[in-house]
């Protein structure tokens, strides 16, 4: 069965942290409106591992039958966006996501526990 938005990040969050990703949080946009109804944020310590949580999550939504519709972003550039319609997956360098700060941008959004 293909996951809906909600399952699918939380699968996004957990593929994660198959990866070690570390601080991950999924924050549901459906009430304030935004590019998608759930950010997924993790981070990672290094260039290896954001590319290695990006592959663990697309492999894994793959084959629970969703398709990316695109990807932005490098290891290299230290932000890597994984675009799946209904969910956006931000893997951040540490230090990326300590200077954006996308919680705080989106300090209106619920976060999702579970």
């Amino acid at each position: 069965m293909i996951p809906d938005g909600l399952q699918l990040a939380t699968l996004c969050r957990d593929l994660a942290a198959n990866k070690k990703a570390q601080d991950p949080v999924v924050l549901d946009l459906r009430k304030i409106g935004g590019p998608s109804d759930f950010f997924v944020i993790v981070s990672a310590e290094n260039e290896p591992q954001l590319k290695a949580i990006a592959g663990e999550i697309e492999r894994g939504v793959e084959a629970e039958g969703r398709h990316i519709y695109r990807s932005t972003g490098q290891a290299a550039s230290q932000w890597m966006i994984l675009d799946y319609g209904d969910v956006l997956v931000h893997i951040m360098h540490s230090t990326r996501r300590n200077f954006y700060r996308l919680e705080n941008l989106w300090g209106d959004a619920e976060k999702v526990i579970s």
